[in-house]
C-alpha cells in the first residue's frame, strides 16, 4: 500500500554479465539520452468523458472459485478498471528465466469478459527470494556493514547490476506477453519504488564513486563541492570517499549527492522499463503507483517524470484535504493528462473506513482532475504485512458496506462524465518545488545546523503557499521551475526555496523580465547547487531580479504582524529575514517589531515585477499577499465557499464538495437545480456532512 490470451510461455534468457560500472554508465547515458515521451492524449489513451472506478486486485491469495465470486461482486459493483500483478514476481517467474503466465492469462480473460480493463503493473519490487540467493549483490549492507535478508518488500539494492538485469529481462517477456492484450490500458513500473533501502556494500560505494566521476569530474571539483576543507576532510583520490551515512551525522553537501546519486538510481531503473514499454507495447500509456517523497530514499521526480509518466499517479491516502490535494497535484506537474490514484483510500492500517469519506473524496480528486480511483484494496489480507489493512470484502470475503459506497461513486460518476469530467486543467498559477531543497533543507544530524535554522520544514512551507489558493479555488500546478516551462502561468511562487541552482534562477530571471509575477518566501536561494551558501548577496543569483539584500533574520516571541492594503495582517509566524531594498518598493513594514523592517517589497524588472516576503511561508502571512496580487495578475478566485467546503466551475455548472462533518450553506445566485440529486436550491445549496452537488 500507500503507490489476447496466450499459452503459458517458458524460457530461459541471459545475457553477458555487466559490471557495476558499466551499468551505472549505462544508465546514466539513458537518462540522459532519452527524450521526453508525448503526453497528449492518445486517442485510444483513456481520455475525456471517460472516468475510471474500480479497485486494486492480488489474485495469487485467491482460489479460481474465490477470484469468479470477485469479479462478480466488482461487475455488479459497476467497476470498470483494476490494477494487478504488481509485487506478484514470482508468480511470473518462480525460477530464474522460466516464466509463467497461463494462471494469469485465466484472470485476464475473465476480465476482459467482464468488461474490466486492466493496469498491469510490472513488479519490480519486491524481488524474488531466489533472486537474493542467486545474486547476494541484490541483499542490502546496512550502515554498519551487517547484510540485511529481504524481510521487507522494499529491501532490494536496485542498484545492483544482476537485479537490473533481472527486472528488465522479466518485464521484457511479461510485456511482449500481454502486447496486444485488449483488456490492458496501462502499465505501471515497480509499486512505490521510491520507498526503498539505501544500501552500504562495497559495490554500492563504487558505484557511487562512479556518479560522483560523472557529476564532479575530478577530485579537486569534487573537494570544492563537498567543502572538504571544513575540518580537515580533504580527499586524496576518489578512493577516499565513503558513502555519506543517511542515518548519522555528516555535512549537507555529501547528504546532498548521496540522495541524489539513489535518485538518479530510481529514475534510471524507470527510464528502462519505459524504453521496454515502448518497445514491446509503444500504444500503452504508464499509469505507475511511484512514491517519490518517500522519507527513506524518495527520487527527484518533478525534474524528470516525462520521461517515464503519461499519467500522474499516486497512493492517495490523505490525512487532510489541503495535504491530500497538495501531494495528488505534485503528481501531475504540468500534465496535460489527468491524475490516476492508483491506490485510493477506502479503509487504512487499523482503520475500517468512515461511511461517506472515500466517497467525498473521489468527489474532491474529481474536482482537481482526477480520472480514476482504484481502492486501497478489495480483498483484505488474511496474512502478510498489511493484514490489519481494511478493504472492501472482509476477511471472511463478505463484501461491507464499502463495497455500495465505491459501486455509487461508479453509478455516479458513469453519469458524471458526460458533463465535462474528468477535468482538464489550465492554471495560472505555478508554485515552485524542489527535490534538492527538500532533501538540504532537513539534512541528516544531528549536528547539522541547518536543521535549528530551517524552520517549519520544507514541505510544510510549500503547502502554506499552496493552502490559500486552494481555499480560493484556484487551481494550481506544482512544478520544478528549472525543468518546465514557466510561460502558462500569470504567477508564480517560489516558497522557501532552500537550494537556488542556475536553472531556476534563469527560469525566475526569465520569466520576470517577460512580464510575469513572482513571489518569494524568506528562507530562499540561500545554498547553490552543491548546498553552501552563497558568497554573493542574497537570495542568490536572484538579488538584483527582487532588488534588495538580506542576510539578518530574527526569531520573535510573538506572531509577526504587518499592514497591507489598509488592514492589519496578523500571521503565525515568529521568524523574519531583514531585507535591505536598493530598487525594491517597500509595500508593507511589520508593525510589532523593534526595528519595522520591510515585511513585503516589489522590484519591478524588465517588464514584470518580483515579489519578496520576509518571512516564512504560512497560509496566514502569505494569503494576504496572494490577495493583493490576484487583482494586479488578473488572477480570478474559484466560487465562493465557507470554510470546508470546495468548488470548481465545470462547463457551466459547478461542483461543490463538503469535506467537513458539518452541514454548510453555500449562498448561490438565484434558482439552481443538482445533478446528483435533483433537487430545486432557492438561493443557497444545503450540503450535509461530506456530501457534494453539481450545481446547473
Amino acid at each position: 500500500m500507500r503507490r489476447l490470451i496466450r499459452s503459458t510461455s517458458c524460457c530461459k534468457l541471459r545475457s553477458s554479465p555487466v559490471s557495476p560500472l558499466g551499468i551505472l554508465l549505462i544508465s546514466v547515458a539513458v537518462s540522459h539520452s532519452l527524450n521526453a515521451q508525448s503526453t497528449q492524449t492518445h486517442p485510444n489513451w483513456p481520455g475525456p468523458g471517460q472516468l475510471f472506478v474500480g479497485t486494486c486486485y492480488q489474485p495469487i491469495d485467491r482460489s479460481p472459485e474465490e477470484i469468479d465470486h470477485d469479479i462478480a461482486i466488482m461487475k455488479h459493483a459497476g467497476f470498470n478498471v483494476v490494477r494487478m500483478g504488481d509485487l506478484s514476481w514470482d508468480s511470473f517467474e518462480p525460477q530464474q528465466g522460466k516464466f509463467t503466465f497461463e494462471w494469469f492469462d485465466k484472470i485476464m480473460e475473465k476480465m476482459q469478459v467482464n468488461g474490466i480493463g486492466v493496469i498491469l503493473d510490472i513488479p519490480g519490487t519486491p524481488a524474488p527470494i531466489w533472486l537474493h540467493r542467486a545474486y547476494p549483490g541484490v541483499d542490502i549492507v546496512a550502515q554498519n556493514g551487517t547484510r540485511l535478508p529481504p524481510a521487507e518488500r522494499y529491501m532490494d539494492d536496485i542498484s545492483d547490476p544482476d537485479y537490473v538485469r533481472e527486472v528488465n529481462m522479466m518485464a521484457d517477456a511479461l510485456t511482449k506477453h500481454y502486447a496486444h492484450h485488449p483488456a490492458i490500458i496501462a502499465v505501471g513500473y515497480n509499486n512505490e519504488i521510491g520507498n526503498g533501502y539505501m544500501s552500504y556494500s562495497e559495490a554500492d560505494r563504487q558505484r557511487f564513486i562512479a556518479w560522483l566521476k560523472t557529476r564532479h569530474g575530478n577530485i579537486a571539483e569534487l573537494n570544492k563541492a563537498w567543502a572538504t576543507q571544513r575540518w580537515s576532510r580533504r580527499l586524496s583520490s576518489f578512493e577516499d570517499v565513503d558513502l555519506p551515512l543517511a542515518d548519522g551525522p555528516g555535512p549537507s553537501e555529501r547528504y546532498l549527492d548521496l540522495h541524489r546519486y539513489w535518485s538518479d538510481v530510481a529514475i534510471a531503473r524507470l527510464r528502462e522499463l519505459d524504453t521496454i514499454r515502448q518497445r514491446n507495447m509503444a500504444d500503452i500509456p504508464t499509469i505507475s503507483n511511484l512514491w517519490d517523497t518517500a522519507p527513506r530514499r524518495g527520487f527527484d521526480y518533478l525534474s524528470t517524470y516525462k520521461s517515464y509518466v503519461s499519467y500522474g499517479a499516486e497512493g492517495f491516502y490523505p490525512g487532510d484535504p489541503i495535504s491530500g490535494a497538495f501531494g495528488a497535484l505534485m503528481t501531475r506537474g504540468d500534465l496535460p493528462t489527468p491524475i490516476w490514484f492508483n491506490e485510493f483510500t477506502a479503509g487504512g492500517g487499523g482503520f475500517y473506513g468512515t461511511p461517506g469519506r472515500s466517497r467525498m473524496y473521489a468527489y474532491l480528486g474529481l474536482m482537481m482532475g482526477a480520472q480514476g480511483f482504484l481502492a486501497w484494496t478489495f480483498n483484505s489480507h488474511l496474512g502478510g504485512e498489511e493484514q490489519a489493512l481494511f478493504g472492501l470484502l472482509d476477511h471472511d470475503g463478505t463484501p461491507s458496506w464499502k463495497v455500495d459506497e465505491f459501486a455509487r461513486i461508479a453509478a455516479e460518476f458513469k453519469q458524471l462524465a458526460k458533463y465535462g469530467f474528468p477535468r482538464y486543467t489550465h492554471p495560472q498559477v505555478a508554485i515552485a518545488y524542489s527535490f534538492d531543497s527538500f532533501i538540504d533543507s532537513h539534512p541528516n544530524g544531528p549536528s547539522n545546523t541547518t536543521l535549528q535554522y530551517f524552520k517549519p520544514s520544507y514541505t510544510d512551507q510549500v503547502q502554506g503557499a499552496f493552502e490559500p489558493l486552494f481555499r480560493d479555488n484556484i487551481d494550481t500546478a506544482i512544478i520544478n521551475i528549472g525543468h518546465d516551462s514557466l510561460k502558462p502561468y500569470e504567477l508564480v511562487l517560489v516558497p522557501a526555496d532552500y537550494v537556488m541552482d542556475e536553472a531556476s534562477a534563469n527560469a525566475i530571471r526569465e520569466f520576470v523580465s517577460d512580464g510575469g509575477t513572482v513571489l518569494m518566501t524568506a528562507f530562499s536561494a540561500k545554498v547553490d547547487e552543491h548546498g553552501q551558501w552563497f558568497n554573493t548577496p542574497l537570495p542568490g543569483h536572484l538579488s538584483d531580479v527582487f532588488g534588495l539584500r538580506t542576510s539578518a533574520f530574527y526569531d520573535v516571541d510573538t506572531p509577526l504582524q504587518f499592514d497591507l492594503d489598509s488592514q492589519t495582517v496578523h500571521t503565525d509566524a515568529r521568524r523574519y529575514e531583514v531585507l535591505e531594498p536598493s530598487t525594491a518598493k517597500i509595500l508593507a513594514r511589520f508593525t510589532n517589531t523593534a526595528d519595522h523592517t520591510p515585511a513585503i517589497t516589489a522590484n519591478r524588472f524588465g517588464k514584470g515585477t518580483a515579489f519578496y516576503l520576509a518571512t516564512e511561508s504560512k497560509a496566514s502571512s502569505i494569503g494576504p499577499v496572494l490577495n493583493h496580487l490576484y487583482a494586479t495578475t488578473g488572477i480570478q478566485r474559484g466560487p465562493h465557499t465557507p470554510e470546508g467546503v470546495f468548488a470548481r466551475v465545470v462547463d457551466g455548472r459547478t461542483l461543490y464538495v463538503n469535506t467537513t462533518g458539518e452541514q454548510k450553506r453555500i449562498i448561490i445566485d438565484g434558482r439552481k437545480r443538482g445533478i446528483l440529486t435533483n433537487r430545486l436550491y432557492p438561493g443557497a445549496v444545503v450540503l450535509g456532512p461530506l456530501e457534494t452537488e453539481l450545481v446547473q
